[in-house]
């Protein structure tokens, strides 16, 4: 049958959100679906890649087909949230783990991207995001010190957003995100739990005050089977 791979995908779709397939869990082999469904290879294989397409199972190298938590975080693409924010209004166990607070030469990419001269110092700051015991997300902030002049270990471990606005009054406005998907570096698999993961997904955020002045460029480099995207579109006519 031509579309028996969707019939195939929304069945064992409809078993992972049911629970009888557990988060954590591997699914059965592409061998045993075969038999068990009485189809061919090819065929399983494109319910497999659909259902690691919409986050119902990550294919991990050498161990097969992981049933992925159907209860995922929510990141809105189009808001602008700090993990503080996003962590208390999930009600998750949640740490920041404070890497790095310095002023830095930035590299060629960071001077591009922040929009500063080559020899103008920045902050660095490398946060790493632990849910439920798990570190999935790994934060590289650099800021313009021209609008922020000091940082403190403290205020990136609490919030750096909350600081701005409570602190510094000043209005965080808006960003611009870029979202792609790449190989971990040997710093994502120093600082992330990634065993089993060949990709993360990296959200690059240029971040705006209300007078349309960058003053923060980030790196928010994402362990792939814990986060969704989510946006809201409406059709313009």
């Amino acid at each position: 049958m031509q579309n028996k791979y969707l019939t195939i995908y929304r069945e064992i779709a409809e078993k992972v959100q049911q629970g009888e397939y557990a988060a954590g869990e591997k699914l059965p082999s592409e061998h045993d679906l075969v038999k068990d469904f009485d189809t061919s290879r090819e065929t399983i294989r494109k319910a497999l890649n659909l259902l690691a397409q919409n986050g119902f199972i990550q294919k991990v190298q050498g161990k097969g087909s992981i049933v992925l938590d159907a209860r995922k975080f929510d990141f809105p693409v189009s808001g602008l949230v700090s993990f503080k924010e996003l962590a208390t209004k999930l009600g998750e166990n949640f740490q920041t783990h404070v890497e790095k607070v310095e002023k830095v030469k930035p590299s060629r990419e960071v001077q591009q991207n922040l929009k500063v001269r080559s020899d103008q110092l920045v902050w660095e700051v490398h946060r790493v995001r632990e849910i439920d015991g798990e570190k999935i997300i790994f934060d590289k902030d650099y800021f313009n010190p021209v609008y922020i002049d000091e940082l403190t270990y403290e205020v990136c471990k609490n919030s750096i957003y909350e600081f701005i606005e409570n602190d510094l009054a000043m209005t965080i406005s808006f960003a611009k995100k870029e979202i792609t998907v790449i190989e971990p570096t040997e710093e994502d698999r120093q600082f992330l739990d990634l065993e089993g993961f060949q990709t993360i997904v990296v959200v690059k955020n240029f971040v705006y005050f209300d007078d349309a002045s960058l003053f923060q460029y980030t790196e928010s480099r994402h362990r792939p089977d814990k986060f969704k995207f989510v946006d809201f579109a409406r059709r313009t006519h």
